[in-house]
């Protein structure tokens, strides 16, 4: 019984001390466009009826986009 994407995500959120406004602007740093509701369904309890699970592109693209966000854009290849 592993951690499930909503899982994984709700932990970096609270870690990292993370705002809905603060995710999208991240998710936009990888040309990622995803909405506050959809973050609030998301972060939901799993017995709430508006509770949606967390997809792979969507936890690929805001940990894509958190590297960037922590680490600075990558440096061009020479």
């Amino acid at each position: 019984m592993g951690l499930s994407n909503n899982d994984t995500f709700k932990k970096l959120r609270v870690a990292h001390k993370l705002r809905d406004d603060e995710i999208v602007k991240i998710c936009a740093l990888v040309d990622f466009t995803v909405t506050k509701s959809e973050l609030g369904a998301v972060f939901r309890n799993e017995n709430h009826e508006k509770y949606m699970p967390c997809g792979d592109q969507l936890l690929r693209n805001f940990l894509d986009g958190l590297i960037i966000h922590l680490r600075g854009p990558r440096p061009p290849k020479e």
